[in-house]
């Protein structure tokens, strides 16, 4: 399905916070480095409107932060679209924002009776004279503040309405233009938040309402696409959801879904989140499920034979989540539940052809591997037809390798490959060992007339409870960041088994250069 079989009605501006709530992930911290990457790309390859980065009076790291992509935002006229979170504090807040070069606030308010009496033991109208000065203080330092969060209006909304509605028309009197409906707990249902957005909308039409969610309940995504669908301006999310608890909205579910079940558009462009969820994924070091929608590895991977054959008949798996929509690819599992049309399917996109009875062979192999709990990759099939059907395998690439890893010192390694009677021996040093080793590989492979891909992920795995005696498996994934290839190897030492699954990837490297000429693996 196109991108032009959908129609969209109106544009909701996306808000992206993966720089300062998503901060407030437990055992994350971002440095200048990263930030200032990761505003970039948010902003000129993914899109979105406006980007959070940072709450004021924080440490001296996102001092610097906040420096840098500010610096940078103000050369490429982006400044406007660069915010910081900031508090009733007297002007403090504003003064710290000024000295760094920043634009746009968005003020903490309380928006339930009870935070501003319990937590800020203050009368809601103590609390209005706290927020005309910091909005003054603001003003003076030439910071201006475009927004407001209603923090905790979720339950204010509900316990304290009169509260919530004074603070919301004076906020709108001092001319802060953005108002930010906080589910700060998570503790709504879709239809609790369309009910009580309705109510702010019909109680000032002209408000420019906001809406933040969080995960508490695992209905970030559906109450953001409620309260879209109820008319707020522009919602709130981070990159893969990281947050306090349980994360704020998704990202990249809240994209697809406000036009695929809202037809409401967004200037974020699809095709890049899956590469910026890894993005994230890497720098955070907070994994993502495989099966998260839309960006995780196994979205777009059939593995009941039934849903192969479906696919090989006429698409009648598909939805309008195709992975080409996103610059991904359907595979196919191969494991217990594989059935004949899951084999053909990797069977024909590696151009491997088979007699019936192979086939059978073939597949009886990988189901019984999968009954062992050993998963079976699409790259792995070419060397278990060599084993299980007797035919040839590949010459060996890798003839010998040591790795040596000593404390407090670089791990150097050393290789010997051959390939066609040539031989290419090198030696590199790295901060570990696998990345020693591979980049002794890379200079003797390039002496073969071999181009390494590149490395995307290195994971390792034992049976739970197996013990320090068990096997270990080590998975590596190759190729590009939208459409990588594993591989996989086992073997009772962690390098073994690296080494193993890299050989893997040589080989397929070179069978593909010898039947296209020189390309890398992608």
């Amino acid at each position: 399905m196109t991108d032009d079989t959908f129609t969209t009605t109106r544009r909701v501006e996306v808000l992206d916070t993966t720089l300062r709530d998503g901060e407030q992930t437990p055992g994350l911290s971002y440095t200048p480095g990263e930030k200032l990457h990761l505003a970039r790309v948010l902003l000129t390859r993914l899109g979105v409107d406006r980007i959070e980065i940072a709450s004021a009076r924080t440490s001296d790291g996102e001092r610097a932060a906040v420096r840098r992509i500010v610096d940078w935002a103000r050369a490429e006229g982006m400044l406007e679209r660069v915010e910081l979170l900031g508090f009733c504090d007297g002007g403090a807040s504003a003064r710290w924002m000024a000295e760094l070069g920043a634009a746009r606030m968005n003020l903490l308010t309380k928006g339930s009776e009870e935070h501003c009496k319990k937590q800020l033991r203050m009368t809601l109208d103590a609390h209005l004279s706290a927020i005309v000065e910091s909005v003054a203080a603001a003003d003076a330092c030439g910071v201006q503040v475009s927004g407001a969060y209603l923090e905790d209006w979720s339950r204010g909304i509900t316990a304290s309405r009169d509260h919530v509605m004074a603070l919301t028309e004076s906020l709108l009197g001092l001319g802060v233009s953005r108002l930010f409906l906080a589910d700060t707990v998570g503790c709504l249902s879709p239809d609790e938040v369309r009910r009580h957005v309705a109510t702010m909308r019909d109680a000032f039409p002209t408000a420019h309402f906001e809406f933040r969610a969080h995960d508490d309940y695992g209905l970030a995504t559906a109450n953001t696409l409620a309260a879209a669908a109820e008319g707020v301006r522009a919602v709130h999310a981070s990159v893969n959801g990281l947050g306090e608890r349980a994360g704020n909205a998704r990202l990249c579910e809240v994209i697809v879904a406000l036009r695929d079940h809202a037809a409401l558009e967004t200037g974020v462009d699809e095709s890049t989140l899956y590469e910026v969820a890894r993005l994230v994924e890497t720098f955070s070091g907070k994994p993502l499920a495989d099966n998260t929608p839309v960006v995780g590895s196994d979205v777009f991977t059939q593995t009941a034979g039934v849903h192969a054959d479906g696919d090989r008949k006429g698409d009648l798996y598909a939805s309008r989540l195709t992975p080409v929509r996103f610059g991904r690819a359907r595979s196919y599992a191969l494991g217990k539940l594989s059935g004949r049309a899951s084999l053909d399917q990797n069977l024909s996109r590696l151009g491997i052809l088979l007699e019936e009875h192979e086939r059978d062979e073939l597949l009886s192999r990988i189901v019984e591997l999968g009954d062992q709990k050993r998963p079976v990759l699409a790259t792995d099939l070419p060397f278990l037809i060599n084993d299980v059907l007797g035919r040839a395998a590949p010459p060996k690439l890798v003839r010998d390798y040591t790795v040596t890893v000593r404390h407090a010192d670089l791990a150097t390694a050393e290789v010997l490959l051959e390939r066609d009677g040539r031989t290419a021996r090198a030696r590199a040093d790295g901060r570990g060992g696998y990345e020693a080793l591979m980049s002794a590989l890379g200079r003797a492979a390039c002496e073969l007339g071999l181009s390494l891909p590149k490395l995307l992920d290195f994971r390792v795995r034992i049976p739970p409870g197996g013990g320090v005696e068990a096997l270990v498996e080590t998975t590596i994934r190759f190729g590009d960041d939208a459409d990588g290839v594993s591989v996989s190897g086992v073997a009772r030492d962690l390098m073994a088994a690296a080494v193993i699954a890299t050989e893997k990837m040589l080989e397929l490297v070179a069978r593909k250069e010898t039947e296209s000429g020189p390309a890398s693996l992608a």
